[in-house]
């Protein structure tokens, strides 16, 4: 199935991720000031699948993701002065700051929440499905989770549920090799496939890269398709790589856990704002001006909500003894 996008779905995925990637480069050299005093995990180099998820998702399906949940959020339409208020610790967060980066959620875009607990989020979308399918909605529930994921018993369970009941439910895998410091070799079989793990339980599944917009597009509009069929869930692993250390604003390649050969050629040369960027410049040279205005008013928005953040005040102590004496 040859797919060719529209400039206009391009330009949309290229705002998305730009945005992604310029929010958290923000974060990142903000993090020093020690006004951010929560672990942050950044999405920096794995923006391409949320923000093309986008394009074929609305406020009504029901969204759930783990740690690394910045992108994801945003993606779905979160709001950015929330979540930056949330970073900052800020009464005015998406969850009254007392949640942090992990703790993520906007009702009124269908983003339900994040959490720091790896495959704790995966029942939970399960259940967001099956509320979906009870109602009788045509919406579908998305729940983003990486490889490390995939080790949780909780993840075949849910799976295989959702299998059964025919739930209509997207499982996105964002597999970027590595849980913390562990390389997939020494947490799972050699040779394995996750898709194919998924395909052998009986879900249908697939695989792509998933710092490629044109291939996620291809993927992502088959998965969809077959889910509001009313034939059950799909699950997706796409293929990425974070730029920066697990968790923190760093760079951490001094440390040697990851060969360098491959952060080349996933950093250097399938960094997916870079792929998109180049696509629409080479192919319509008139829309540089655009992006650059475009990039100008991104870079202004996030400015203004770190403002916003910054001056924004803190929760009311007596909001936290009301919660504890509950």
């Amino acid at each position: 199935m040859k797919i060719n996008l529209s400039l206009k779905n391009k330009i949309k995925i290229w705002k998305i991720i730009y945005k992604i990637r310029r929010t958290e480069e923000i974060i990142a050299l903000n993090y020093y000031k020690e006004k951010m005093r929560c672990p942050t995990h950044l999405s920096i180099g794995q923006e391409a699948v949320p923000a093309t998820l986008s394009l074929f998702i609305n406020r009504k399906d029901q969204a759930i993701s783990g740690h690394r949940g910045h992108a994801h959020y945003l993606a779905k339409g979160g709001n950015l002065k929330k979540m930056l208020c949330e970073i900052h610790g800020k009464a005015n967060g998406c969850s009254e700051g007392k949640g942090g980066s992990m703790h993520l959620k906007d009702d009124k875009v269908g983003f339900v929440g994040t959490t720091a607990i790896v495959g704790n989020s995966i029942p939970i979308g399960v259940g967001l499905g099956l509320s979906i399918k009870l109602k009788k909605k045509k919406n579908l529930a998305i729940i983003y989770l990486g490889d490390g994921a995939i080790e949780e018993g909780v993840f075949y369970e849910s799976l295989n549920f959702a299998i059964i009941k025919k739930i209509p439910v997207l499982f996105i895998c964002e597999n970027n090799f590595y849980s913390v410091y562990s390389s997939l070799k020494v947490r799972q079989p050699k040779n394995r496939k996750i898709y194919k793990l998924s395909q052998g339980i009986g879900c249908k599944s697939d695989f792509t890269d998933g710092n490629d917009y044109a291939k996620i597009f291809k993927k992502i509009k088959k998965a969809v398709e077959y889910i509001k069929s009313g034939k059950g869930p799909f699950f997706l692993e796409f293929a990425t790589y974070r730029h920066r250390e697990h968790c923190g604003p760093n760079f951490d390649d001094n440390l040697n856990y990851r060969p360098k050969k491959l952060s080349y050629n996933w950093i250097k040369k399938k960094d997916p704002l870079t792929k998109i960027e180049k696509n629409i410049v080479n192919k319509y040279p008139k829309k540089i001006k655009y992006l650059e205005s475009e990039k100008i008013k991104i870079n202004n928005e996030i400015s203004s909500a770190f403002k916003f953040a910054e001056i924004s005040p803190y929760p009311k102590t007596n909001i936290l003894k009301k919660i504890y004496a509950k």
